[in-house]
């Protein structure tokens, strides 16, 4: 597939997110994917859009004082919950390239007035941050959607990133078998975090070549078919009865223009997947892996 197209799609997509995933959805999926209630209630609202595939705090195993930085970091969930974590000596960037996304996730920032927090606009595959600044770089469910020709380059960002002896934690969800021409050609599959999914040997050999030691990649066997739980879901309701009732409603106009065809787009995404069996083709992995 054409990378600028993959770019165009995803941005499309995940304003959509921005603008349609409700605090119901976002809590089923993120209790699926093995937060706690505990975290899910510390965060700001709005944060959590239900775009995770795992954990990677629970990798982490983050400290007072470091530097953590998480690449796609969306609306700031992670960031958020990292600050908490590192305290006020440490630091907690998220790195973005959707405006959207970072507009929520610094409304956020302001009204939690997280002094440890701060958001980057940049792509994944050359960050504007200064190398060797990080103890730990996380992501969750993001390296999947950089196009194939391009995903080295981010693996090489996360080594360039980290201080000696920093770790790389991912939740990411990898594929279990070969995917078919018309799976991998599929762009509501691509962004649905599927179709553009490396198999485990591949992302091992991305960090080999990045130049990272003691790499662990273990398949967490989370069950991928709860996205497709319409029932969690409330981007359906932006745009009818319920959406005066939304306290998002005047800062996404989704009810108008271009944030409408977002919500359009969201669903239709999500209607495409409903014959699938996620589970078959993907599972949601864990990463690990130390810069020496």
């Amino acid at each position: 597939m054409d990378e600028s197209r993959i770019y165009d799609k995803v941005q499309e997509a995940y304003s959509a997110a921005v603008k349609g995933n409700g605090s119901d959805y976002g809590r089923k999926i993120a209790a699926a994917f093995g937060y706690s209630e505990q975290e899910l209630a510390s965060i700001p609202d709005g944060a959590n859009l239900g775009l995770s595939c795992g954990n990677p705090l629970a990798l982490a195993k983050l400290r007072e004082g470091e530097t953590v930085v998480d690449l796609g970091s969306g609306a700031g969930f992670d960031v958020f919950l990292a600050a908490k974590r590192v305290g006020a000596q440490g630091k907690a960037i998220g790195v973005d390239m959707n405006k959207d996304m970072l507009e929520r996730a610094e409304r956020n920032k302001e009204r939690t007035q997280s002094a440890n927090v701060s958001f980057v606009e940049s792509r994944i595959t050359k960050v504007a941050l200064s190398d060797a600044i990080a103890n730990c770089i996380i992501s969750n469910c993001v390296v999947n959607l950089v196009p194939e020709g391009e995903k080295q380059l981010v693996f090489n960002e996360m080594f360039r990133l980290l201080k000696t002896g920093g770790r790389v934690a991912i939740s990411d969800i990898l594929t279990k078998k070969e995917l078919s021409p018309e799976l991998k050609g599929d762009m509501a599959l691509y962004v649905g975090c599927i179709a553009g999914a490396s198999q485990v040997k591949e992302y091992e050999q991305y960090l080999h070549v990045a130049g990272f030691v003691d790499i662990l990649i273990v398949d967490a066997h989370n069950d991928l078919n709860v996205y497709k739980d319409k029932g969690a879901q409330t981007s359906t309701q932006c745009c009818g009865t319920d959406a005066k009732n939304s306290r998002y409603e005047k800062e996404s106009s989704c009810c108008t223009g271009k944030g409408a065809e977002q919500a359009d787009a969201l669903e239709a995404i999500r209607n495409d997947f409903d014959n699938l069996d996620f589970n078959e083709w993907a599972g949601s992995f864990k990463i690990y892996a130390i810069k020496a």
